[in-house]
């Protein structure tokens, strides 16, 4: 239904002189993190200024792109639009035809051909680089279509090689040297968390978008407790009605001092100023643990086997000091999240339900220690 429109776009006749770069990323908040140190290289890398450089990004992580991407043109639009409105989609693709790129770009991996790489075709920039991404049997005449014009593919690695190799190896490719890899790293302001002041306090971000991602909640009810009689406060964060549904036990099991409810009462930009200022974050494998990490804080997050390795844990040579990655390795690792080990789509996976709280409890607990007690930190 949309090839007609679209059609329309990339054949629309721009008379300016091809300038700039576009840079795709239609992913997730965790996915942009693990980009965004490498396109402090695309400068050089592309002979563009940074001044000339349009990062397109998506509506999911659009309120925080000010600070993070500071110096770079942006344009948002909503990824979900995009993917099921005609009119929508024929707007946003001829506004990035309009512009005449000269150079289109996007290195992600596990895309949608329909959406990131059919902007890049829209643009119909003289020169279009992209990665070699995932193909399944059934993506595999979309992607063909999008990348057969003259594009340039770079092959960053096979499955299951992680993001920021990909990304780093896509920068490097382009450079024609050798760029290593960098732990992710985020600016952010520096403005007062929405907490009252108090003892520091750890942030418990037990919700993911995924049911089977969420490490039980008892789990994350005992690591409070622990950390309540060792004088933390524990700020609980989450907004979808699945964790919303989690405050009365959580009420009624941890009723003393120290508790900060903050479940859907954070927007994107205060949850970073709250993970900003807290001595330590522990997260399941969502957006917000990337983004903790980023923000140089002490993070502990907790993995499953679906795609282990290629967004965590992350390698050696990018990993911060103060990163902990707690898993617990099963023989149908790599599965995708297509799990046939749990009862229903809403049960947690079993490599996520087998991680114990001990286990997480001392990867937290050695944070805690390496940065200092809570008298030092008062």
């Amino acid at each position: 239904m949309f090839r007609p429109l679209d059609l329309v776009v990339r054949y629309w006749t721009v008379l300016k002189k091809p300038k700039g770069l576009l840079v795709v990323r239609m992913d997730g908040i965790g996915d942009m993190v693990l980009f965004r140190r490498t396109l402090d290289h695309y400068a050089e890398a592309f002979g563009i200024p940074q001044s000339e450089i349009t990062v397109l990004g998506c509506a999911s992580w659009g309120s925080i792109t000010k600070d993070i991407f500071a110096g770079f043109r942006l344009r948002i639009i909503d990824e979900h639009a995009f993917e099921r409105k005609p009119l929508y989609r024929f707007k946003e693709a001829l506004w990035v035809r309009r512009q005449a790129f000269a150079v289109a770009v996007s290195d992600i991996y596990f895309r949608k051909a329909l959406t990131a790489d059919s902007l890049v075709w829209f643009s119909a920039a003289p020169v279009k680089v992209m990665s070699k991404p995932y193909i399944s049997d059934a993506t595999r005449g979309e992607f063909s279509y999008y990348m057969g014009e003259g594009v340039r593919i770079v092959d960053t690695g096979p499955y299951p090689t992680h993001e920021i190799l990909r990304h780093y190896r896509f920068v490097s490719d382009i450079a024609g040297r050798e760029i290593a890899p960098e732990p992710p790293r985020i600016s952010w302001r520096d403005q007062e968390p929405p907490v009252f002041k108090g003892p520091p306090y750890v942030v418990l971000n037990f919700g993911s978008n995924e049911p089977g991602r969420r490490w039980p909640f008892e789990a994350y009810l005992t690591i409070a407790a622990r950390l309540l009689d060792l004088g933390y406060r524990v700020a609980f964060t989450g907004g979808s009605a699945a964790e919303k549904s989690r405050q009365p036990e959580m009420r009624r099991l941890l009723n003393r001092p120290g508790v900060i409810d903050l479940i859907g009462r954070t927007t994107l930009s205060s949850l970073l100023d709250l993970m900003k200022q807290a001595k330590a974050v522990l997260s399941n494998d969502t957006g917000p643990a990337h983004l903790a990490i980023a923000l140089g804080t002490p993070t502990v997050v907790v993995v499953g086997g679906g795609h282990f390795g290629s967004f965590v844990p992350y390698p050696p040579e990018a990993s911060p000091p103060n990163a902990r990655f707690v898993y617990y390795e099963m023989p149908c690792y790599h599965c995708f999240w297509r799990c046939d080990k749990r009862p229903t789509k809403e049960d947690v996976f079993p490599c996520i339900e087998a991680v114990s709280a001990d286990e997480v409890w001392n990867e937290l607990k050695g944070l805690l220690d390496q940065a200092g007690s809570v008298r030092a930190a008062e």
